[in-house]
């Protein structure tokens, strides 16, 4: 993808996408934002389960993102891999799956780039990487969009999908930016703005569109969510923190321990985590809006100013 801009090489950063992207309609968004971003260097995406909503939860997401990058036009560009199709049984046991394979691959190459794993759902195939492989620790930066309000937590679907899991990377060395869930809920959008914004701009417009109004209807029963007329996006600060990490924002606090009703517990002298605050919700909606229109352009041969290669 060519932009009228270019990101040095030296600023440029690796990333492998985790993503439960069958589970609802946000992790798609943030698929999209993340191909159309220049700075991250996409090694690879792995399909995530998504707890008891489906038995083949990881292969309906590995699904999922190959159908998102087919309609980009970009099925062959990148590596595209099953997690772990459940959750890990303790936390002294992985659950081996090519998902947890290319992590440790990547994160063990001798690469100067950075690494940068986005978790849009649960840390199981963090985990159990982390637990096959403990020198990955220092060679990785997980970014998790999941757990629940501070100080105390409660009740969050992608913690709820691998609590174990979660206890895993809270007590290990690897560096960790959460998003909880206060801090995601921020990024609501209404279906008006993605009717003008998204679904004019070709076939993955329509689609992430489409996809989203078709939960919004199916969902129309259940009176706490959603809305009618808002979504939350809440998965792309996975990106746009990749992009400007809003050092302003999070506070560094020592990991608690989690307990099994998904609470924070304080666990005196574990290592510090970043715990996001807030996030720029106008910078992640207009960042992708205008990567989308400036990607269906140039793929459409139309003239866009300052873009290589436009007529």
């Amino acid at each position: 993808m060519k932009m009228p801009f270019e990101v040095p090489e030296k600023k440029q950063i690796r990333v492998i996408i985790n993503s439960d992207a069958k589970c609802e309609a946000d992790d798609q968004y943030a698929i999209v934002h993340a191909m159309l971003s220049p700075r991250l260097q996409i090694k690879g995406l792995i399909g995530a389960h998504f707890g008891t909503r489906s038995a083949t939860g990881a292969e309906d997401s590995y699904q999922e993102i190959l159908h998102v990058l087919d309609l980009m036009g970009m099925n062959e560009k990148y590596k595209v891999v099953k997690g772990a199709n459940h959750k890990i049984p303790n936390i002294l046991t992985p659950v081996p799956s090519k998902g947890a394979d290319l992590i440790i691959e990547e994160a063990m190459k001798d690469d100067p780039l950075p690494l940068f794993v986005t978790f849009q759902g649960p840390l199981t195939d963090l985990a159990s990487a982390y637990l096959q492989e403990p020198r990955i620790a220092n060679r990785l930066t997980a970014v998790w969009i999941g757990g629940g309000t501070y100080p105390d937590g409660d009740t969050e679907f992608n913690l709820s999908n691998d609590i174990e899991a979660a206890k895993v990377v809270f007590d290990s060395p690897i560096p960790l930016w959460q998003v909880p869930k206060n801090v995601y809920d921020m990024v609501r959008v209404g279906l008006a703005e993605l009717a003008v914004k998204v679904r004019p701009h070709g076939e993955i417009g329509r689609y992430l569109y489409e996809y989203l109004i078709q939960h919004n209807i199916k969902n129309g029963n259940r009176p706490e969510w959603p809305k009618g007329e808002i979504w939350v996006l809440g998965d792309s600060p996975a990106v746009s923190l990749l992009l400007d990490d809003q050092v302003f924002d999070y506070d560094l606090i020592e990991a608690p321990e989690i307990t099994p009703e998904m609470g924070y517990k304080r666990k005196l002298g574990n290592r510090k985590i970043r715990v996001y605050r807030s996030v720029d919700s106008r910078f992640i909606l207009e960042d992708f809006y205008a990567k989308l229109e400036l990607f269906i352009k140039f793929n459409q041969g139309e003239v866009v100013p300052g873009v290589k290669g436009g007529r």
